[in-house]
């Protein structure tokens, strides 16, 4: 196949595996090239490369130096939290371990220009040595004269030196208020839905057919693309769900051209990976084993989504059980439940004739703020103090339309609530914090 990339300073066996492992940034690379010119020219002096996340400017920068075999330091500016292990990184990588400790404790940029001109008396520059900045936008918390000077470092230093930007902002949010030297700027668009399909093919798992993958990744764009189009996260959400879509295959139940199977098989674990796209609520193998626990779960645990075990804060739980408890629970059977000592009570000795129908089936009745309070100090396993995170929980309970307020709002002194979920559902939130709620509740008696 030939190459896109066609440059004379270069061998277009090295150009060839750069076109490789750069699908569908050719362009970019190419353009690229261009500006930085052959290895023993000079090149710009500053680039400005932007883009969204996930747009290949790294991965290209990064590949193009390496394959090319050209001198240069690539530092990222989370990782340098200082400007002293900034100069000490790029001193590092063109002159060895021997200029970096030559930096003082605290380094100036003086310092760094002195030490850097130095090192380029005694051995000069025969291509240009190129400094990737990556994460470039937190420069911009940095010393005022660190960028400006960053961007005409050649005339500073004295060298065939070219320092490259990457960034994910644009180049007129970047701009210092003082004025600085124009670097050249370099655009990377996002993928497009063709692009990304291209893409995500190529890791395709040995064991099955390209065709095969390729279909799948189909399938996964046809869900994700409208609403994530980050190529790390789809690489992400591929790997995380190609094992339940081969499971027809290793059960025998469908073939791989059996397109419409497999995907009755793998849309609803699509949509339930849709609901944490971006939030990585749990890690991929917390993913997978509650996928493995809702198949072994009965049918009263389907009504429940993966979601919803994780959303919930921990004392938010624990006040829909009490919320549930006091829904369903006559009020003088509290003590019974929740007091300790409270001596020996015979459900007979206070049942009413007309109290034989479970209360689960005449409907949630209202309680008090007060009640709900002293059965969740009572039901929680640890000491909890009543803060104002305590009321603002229930009353995000009561926004989620897991509580509704009886009362009127004018009624401050005891606003009253009832639990608007099922037994199924709270069932389900107790054992995600190991409580037994049937023990609880008056109706199991």
């Amino acid at each position: 196949m030939t190459t896109l990339l066609q440059h004379p300073g270069y061998e277009e066996e090295k150009l060839q595996r750069v076109a490789d492992q750069i699908p569908c940034r050719e362009v970019q690379a190419g353009t690229l090239l261009s500006l930085m010119g052959q290895p023993e020219q000079c090149s710009f002096p500053s680039i400005f490369i932007y883009g969204h996340r996930a747009t290949g400017k790294s991965h290209v920068m990064n590949v193009l130096l390496k394959e090319l075999e050209l001198p240069h330091a690539t530092v990222s500016c989370v990782e340098c939290v200082s400007v002293a292990l900034l100069f000490e990184q790029v001193l590092l990588s063109f002159f060895g371990g021997d200029s970096a400790s030559q930096l003082p404790r605290s380094p100036s940029l003086s310092d760094f220009v002195r030490i850097y001109r130095q090192q380029c008396s005694q051995s000069a520059a025969k291509q240009t040595r190129y400094i990737v900045m990556e994460k470039a936008e937190l420069l911009r918390d940095t010393d005022a004269n660190l960028l400006p000077a960053l961007l005409r470092l050649r005339e500073l230093v004295e060298d065939n030196v070219s320092v490259i930007l990457l960034s994910e902002i644009v180049w007129d949010k970047f701009r210092p208020n003082t004025g600085c030297f124009e670097p050249i700027l370099l655009h990377f668009p996002d993928y497009s839905k063709g692009e990304l399909h291209q893409v995500l093919s190529q890791d395709r798992h040995p064991s099955y057919s390209a065709e095969f993958y390729s279909s799948y990744i189909n399938i996964l764009l046809g869900v994700f693309y409208s609403v994530c189009r980050d190529l790390r996260e789809l690489r992400h959400l591929a790997a995380l769900n190609f094992s339940k879509f081969c499971e027809p295959l290793e059960e025998g139940k469908a073939k791989e051209s059996d397109t419409h199977k497999l995907w009755k098989n793998i849309e609803p674990h699509l949509k339930k990976a849709m609901q944490t796209v971006y939030l990585r609520e749990v890690s991929s193998l917390q993913w997978e084993q509650m996928q493995e626990m809702e198949e072994q779960e009965t049918k009263t645990m389907r009504g429940l989504s993966a979601h919803t075990h994780v959303e919930l804060p921990y004392y938010s739980k624990f006040l829909l059980i009490a919320a549930y408890l006091a829904s369903y629970n006559p009020a003088r059977t509290d003590k019974r439940f929740f007091v300790k000592h409270h001596g020996k009570i015979r459900k007979t000795n206070f049942l009413k004739k007309n109290e034989k129908t479970s209360n689960h089936l005449l409907g949630p009745k209202p309680f008090a703020l007060d009640r709900l309070l002293a059965i969740f100090y009572s039901v929680v396993d640890s000491r909890v103090a009543p803060t104002a995170s305590i009321f603002s929980q229930i009353s995000s309970l009561v926004t989620l339309q897991l509580l509704s307020q009886v009362s009127h709002d004018d009624q401050l002194d005891a606003p009253k609530y009832k639990c608007a979920v099922s037994m199924d559902f709270i069932c389900a939130i107790s054992r995600t914090v190991n409580f037994d709620i049937v023990k609880y509740l008056y109706d199991f008696l």
